[in-house]
Parts: structure tokens; C-alpha cells; sequence
């Protein structure tokens, strides 16, 4: 059992260690606050580090003192859905920087008090950048903004990873407020219609044009939105691979799960296994690796019986 608000980090000839990562909005910290996680460091032999997500990960920790090292933190764990809005990141923008454009870190502290840990389709990530610069990685988020002369710019689908992609310039120039709105107007439309896919990805299987025509109409108040184009998957039909996209390997209706089934398609074809995935502690069914990690491989990083787990998703897929 994986021990409350932690991640498993590295399995090493047999022994299991995991890592905590406490939520620090935009990365800011109190002096006190830091102090404790370097006491709980040094008392149980963990080692601090600086996530990219503006974060304080403590890492090689035992999993029979994760709960007392959230006691002395005085913290609750931090917990949330895999798929979920992992982090806000946040430029100092005009508040610290002589660059600044706009004001990154009220926009940024607002967005994270909307949005973080708030269950998605998949994972998503938050930029925030006070100028062109783009110290946030913005255009590599699924939801960026770029503070310029103008008000602020809005991109959406950028991402890293397996298979990295640029965001796509959404609308510019707006203020504080509709910026607000924008975002809210996206994750919702996000929320609604996606599959178990970044932003990204799907964007590019709506199409672009689609995705910004819905998203301005409902900002503009000009049109309803209509509905992505996702049809569910009918017995026998075949999934198309795409690259970079939900699926890349060969696993069709019908079939039956095995050890080199990839996660995406286990999960496109069958998603009557998310739950037993999840059971089984693999939680981060929207992220990236899944596009083409084979069932086998991702066992094997989480320490879980493959057999098992294959076991389990036939029941559930032939109703054994």
C-alpha cells in the first residue's frame, strides 16, 4: 500500500523508497517553514531537492515514516487525483524583476488557489510568465499566459516530455479579469469534452481551429459551444495509432491484455481498467510515458506482480 501522500521514487534490490512533496504556492516559503524540512531531512535521512515545479521534494525517506514526517512538518499530506492540476509556476514578474510586463504572481496565486489538485482528464500544467522572457516555460504548459505591454496572452497545449510540444497562441492583449475567464472557460471545456489525454493531444485530435472557435464563442458570448467530436469506441472498431498521441501500439476491442500492451491503449480501449490501474497504484494514467509504455515495464517501476494486474484487467475486460 502506497503510504498517504507520498510517491514511490526507487525500487533498489528489493527495498522501496519514496518522496514527499509538500504544495508551496509559487514556490514561496517561510524561513521557519524551510527549517523544518531540513530538521525532517536530516532526522530521517532524506535529501532535500528543488523540483521544476517551484516545489521542495524530500526524497529517499522510508515508507513506515512518511506519516510522522508530516506530523513534524505540521502539514496535511499532500494529496490529489494523478490526473489533476500538478502546479502553477509562477515568474517573479513586475513584483521582483525589472523585465516584468504584468503582475505574474497575483495572476499566478490565483490560478493556483482555483486550480491545483482539481481533478482533469489528464495532467495538466500551469504557466505564468510576466513578459516575453517566459521564465514559467508558459509555451510548454497546458495552459500558459505571457504578460506583455498589451494585457496578457493566452496559449494552450504545451507540453513536455516523450513528446514535446509548443502550446498554441489561444488569444492576446486581455486584463487580469478576462484572463481569469479565458482559463476558467478552458478548463471546463477541457473537463467536458477530453479524453484521457493532455490538452495537447487533445487539441490535436479536435483540431485547433475547433478548440479556439469554441472557447472564444463561449468567451465572446457569440455561440454555444458545441461538443468535441469524440465518439465512444464501438465493439470491433479498430484505434488508428497517431504519434505522440493517446495511443501507439496494436491493442484493439477484443483483445485480450497482455504483458506488452501499452498503458494508452489498455486504458483507450478498455477505460472500464482505470479503476483496477489505480488500485494497483498506477495513478498517472494521463502522463506522457503511458503513450507508450508497455504494461510490463510500467509494472516494473511500480513494483506491482505484472501477472497479477494482468490478471485483474481481464476479469474486468472478458468479465471472467
Amino acid at each position: 500500500m502506497l503510504p498517504k501522500g507520498a510517491n514511490l521514487q526507487k525500487i533498489h534490490n528489493g527495498k522501496k523508497t519514496y518522496a514527499i512533496t509538500p504544495h508551496l504556492p509559487g514556490g514561496f516559503i517561510k524561513p521557519d517553514v524551510l527549517e523544518k524540512y531540513a530538521h525532517v531531512a536530516r532526522k530521517y535521512n532524506g535529501i532535500l531537492k528543488l523540483t521544476s515545479a517551484q516545489r521542495i521534494m524530500i526524497t529517499g525517506l522510508k515508507a513506515e515514516d512518511i506519516e510522522a514526517i508530516w506530523q513534524e512538518l505540521g502539514m496535511q499530506p499532500a494529496m490529489g487525483f494523478a490526473n489533476c492540476v500538478r502546479s502553477v509556476k509562477i515568474c517573479p514578474g513586475i513584483a521582483f524583476c525589472k523585465r516584468g510586463k504584468q503582475d505574474s504572481i497575483k495572476l499566478g496565486l490565483e490560478l493556483d488557489k482555483r486550480y491545483i489538485k482539481k481533478e482533469m482528464p489528464s495532467r495538466m500544467k500551469m504557466g505564468v510568465s510576466g513578459c516575453p522572457n517566459s521564465c514559467a516555460e508558459s509555451v510548454i504548459k497546458d495552459v500558459g499566459v505571457i504578460g506583455t505591454d498589451e494585457g496578457w496572452d493566452v496559449y494552450v497545449g504545451g507540453s513536455a516530455g516523450s513528446h514535446p510540444r509548443l502550446a498554441d497562441k489561444l488569444i492576446t492583449g486581455l486584463n487580469y479579469e478576462d484572463t481569469l475567464r479565458v482559463i476558467d472557460i478552458i478548463v471546463r471545456y477541457y473537463q467536458k469534452n477530453a479524453d484521457i489525454e493532455r490538452v495537447g493531444q487533445f487539441i490535436d485530435r479536435i483540431g485547433f481551429e475547433k478548440f479556439q472557435k469554441d472557447i472564444l464563442a463561449e468567451f465572446h458570448n457569440s455561440a454555444d459551444v458545441s461538443d468535441a467530436p469524440a465518439k465512444p469506441l464501438s465493439a470491433g472498431e479498430q484505434i488508428v495509432p497517431m504519434p505522440g498521441g493517446l495511443t501507439e501500439g496494436n491493442l484493439v476491442f477484443g483483445d485480450r491484455i497482455s504483458e506488452a500492451s501499452v498503458i494508452a491503449d489498455i486504458i483507450r480501449v478498455y477505460p472500464q481498467t482505470v479503476p483496477v490501474l489505480r488500485e494497483f497504484g498506477m495513478g498517472c494514467l494521463g502522463c506522457p510515458s503511458a503513450t507508450g509504455e508497455a504494461l510490463e515495464k510500467a509494472a516494473e517501476i511500480h513494483g506491482i506482480d505484472v501477472k497479477e494486474l494482468i490478471t485483474s484487467l481481464n476479469k474486468v475486460v472478458c468479465k471472467e
